[in-house]
């Protein structure tokens, strides 16, 4: 049995087995992502509407299959994620219920479900970082670029079962073609010489060590580092621009209403909120994440939206073909 069917098969059970103790008047979420970026903006909706919301996190593929076994019985309302294959893997699944179109209509189209199913709240882009002592790394220019042989054991990357990982080579695949991004993938687990990192901090911070030249990562880490180390010698490449590159890879985190939700009003308030002028300023300018509203601007200190070029793929497609990039990376074998 491959690896990752393994993993899966763990975290179902993991799953299964945790109990939700929720309250008759609070909103459940089952949250795929780290609650410190769920946790402000939750947490002012209750400020404001007196509605309670429990967390209940764990990986998103877990809290799906969750969903999924629990059916009718669930205690979700609602359901979290940092990725949008996940959240489009729950809309194939009928996991979940439309939001009103009057509700959503706010958000871009390219970013939420064809069927208002789920809708995205904030959107990261996969950069690199440098270490600017390192002159011969500063002119890179493509992610592709990490696969040249002269950075061998100088990259600092994540697992790749991590959901980000999966998802940008996903958007590299789907933006230039499956060979380019093979051949990628293979460059990488040369150059990273079976030393992967568990979580993007810990790849910023190998890079701002010396320890390692040039890492990839979600835009925000880059600054949640300075935020702590400020004089840090790290310097963020917004890669793959030009007439010919292939743009930014983007993702977005988003929510949807559980199918079997019992309490249906409070869960659409929730929504509402989270895409609302003053949540969508939270995302921005507590978490230096992409506003999913193009009337809310994103914090001063990250490249403006308009600055860059991103890659032009649906992100209903993280989850079309996020079987072919597993079976891709489990293929070569990457750490």
């Amino acid at each position: 049995m491959k690896f990752y069917r393994i993993f899966s098969l763990f975290l179902i059970l993991v799953a299964q087995s945790t109990f939700v103790n929720a309250s008759d008047d609070a909103l459940v979420i089952y949250s795929g992502r780290s609650d410190k970026f769920v946790k402000p903006v939750v947490e002012a909706f209750t400020q404001k509407t007196g509605i309670k919301v429990i967390l209940h996190s764990a990986k998103s593929t877990a809290l799906l299959n969750k969903l999924r076994v629990e059916g009718e019985r669930t205690e979700a309302d609602l359901f979290l994620s940092n990725d949008a294959g996940s959240l489009q893997a729950g809309t194939e699944q009928h996991l979940f219920q439309s939001i009103p179109d009057e509700l959503v209509s706010v958000i871009d189209p390219a970013l939420r479900a064809r069927d208002n199913s789920w809708v995205g709240l904030s959107a990261r882009a996969r950069v690199l970082v440098v270490n600017t002592g390192k002159k011969d790394v500063q002119n890179i220019d493509s992610v592709f670029d990490l696969a040249k042989p002269q950075l061998k054991g100088r990259i600092a990357i994540t697992n790749s079962t991590n959901g980000s990982f999966i998802a940008g080579a996903t958007v590299y695949m789907r933006a230039s073609d499956k060979y380019s991004t093979q051949k990628w993938l293979k460059g990488l687990k040369e150059n990273a010489e079976g030393q992967v990192f568990n979580k993007h901090s810990k790849v910023v911070k190998e890079v701002a060590s010396g320890k390692k030249d040039i890492g990839l990562i979600n835009h925000y880490y880059f600054y949640r580092h300075l935020e702590k180390e400020p004089n840090a010698p790290i310097r963020l490449i917004l890669p793959d621009q030009g007439d010919k590159g292939m743009g930014i890879a983007w993702n977005v985190a988003g929510i949807a209403i559980s199918k079997y939700s019992k309490k249906q009003e409070q869960a659409k308030a929730l929504v509402s909120y989270l895409i609302s002028i003053e949540g969508q300023k939270m995302f921005a300018e507590v978490n230096r994440e992409y506003p999913t509203r193009k009337d809310v601007s994103a914090h001063p200190d990250i490249p403006p939206l308009n600055s860059y070029k991103t890659a032009n793929v649906p992100m209903v497609d993280l989850f079309t073909y996020r079987s072919e990039t597993i079976e891709l990376i489990e293929k070569l074998g990457m750490p």
